[in-house]
């Protein structure tokens, strides 16, 4: 009885929570300020979202951006922020409401794939006790809408170390274009315009969107390391609101910047590489053991068996 009690409070919830989805809150400040926030990062997935555009979508696509565009429309009249899952999509250039409903449709999976597999049990003859299934089921649909996060957080994690590195070198070109005797701005732009890196092109496109929509180009920097999640790319663009239009002065600065960028990038690295090693040391061990087992148990056998 108290298992039928839960399922139906569950139940029972997750219809209240269908119920709340569809009944479109009042406007306050906070649901204002995230839609404010999703608009003006908008122009960050616009290449993805042009490319999509430009493709037939089949049944399940379209169906996933209808549902994305719905969850994140909701989302943002909620005020529900999201900011670590919008920074990591920011860095893969991905758009949020594709994110969403990738997650949705892992949980629908999940649900509709374990009591499959279970009645398949159940009908070789595996019985299954209680209210395993329901609890089963409800993890595995926990653990299928968290799935794609974890993926997605590892994924930018990576493309964030390869950002800082192209940070390295950009400020070892921002700062000969200063010895060259341009000024700051224009050795910002010049240094962006070198290379065809996805890094590159990223602080370009905010370098050009500053003079479009009339900010610095440290400004610039700055919202684009607060919408990537970069905390090198905010703390040079300090430095630079702090320095001005005074190059010379700078100079110096940016050249110590980009050595600190290199050598803990060198730091992370051998890290790694000590991780690994003692990673390899702990398998050599195991294997050792398991060889010395697999000698030591006939003898073993033998004598308890005597």
């Amino acid at each position: 009885m108290m298992w039928a009690y839960l399922t139906g409070a569950l139940a029972g919830l997750g219809v209240y929570l269908l119920v709340r989805m569809f009944i479109r809150p009042s406007a306050n400040v906070l649901s204002t300020i995230a839609r404010i926030d999703a608009g003006r990062s908008g122009y960050i997935s616009s290449a993805t979202a042009s490319a999509a555009g430009d493709r037939v979508l089949g049944g399940v696509d379209k169906a996933r951006e209808t549902l994305g565009r719905r969850l994140e429309q909701e989302a943002n009249a909620r005020g529900w922020a999201f900011g670590k899952l919008r920074r990591d999509l920011a860095v893969m250039n991905q758009p949020f409401a594709a994110m969403l409903a990738t997650k949705v449709f892992f949980a629908l999976g999940a649900m509709v794939f374990i009591p499959f597999v279970l009645f398949m049990f159940s009908y070789l003859g595996v019985g299954v006790p209680g209210a395993t299934p329901a609890i089963v089921t409800l993890a595995a649909m926990t653990f299928a809408f968290f799935l794609p996060d974890l993926t997605l957080r590892q994924e930018a994690e990576r493309r964030r170390r390869d950002f800082r590195h192209v940070v390295g070198s950009f400020l070892d070109l921002v700062a000969m274009n200063l010895a060259g005797g341009r000024g700051l701005p224009e050795a910002l732009m010049t240094a962006s315009t070198i290379g065809d890196h996805w890094a590159m092109a990223r602080i370009r496109q905010a370098l050009a969107n500053a003079r479009l929509i009339g900010i610095t180009p440290w400004d610039a920097m700055a919202r684009l390391g607060e919408d990537l999640g970069v905390e090198e790319l905010r703390d040079l663009a300090s430095a630079l609101a702090l320095a001005g239009d005074e190059g010379a002065k700078i100079r110096a600065s940016l050249l110590s910047r980009a050595a600190s960028l290199r050598r803990k990038e060198l730091a992370d690295v051998e890290g790694k590489a000590g991780e690994r090693s003692q990673s390899m040391l702990v398998a050599q061990l195991v294997m050792c053991a398991a060889f010395l087992l697999f000698l030591g148990y006939p003898a073993g056998a033998s004598i308890l068996g005597s």
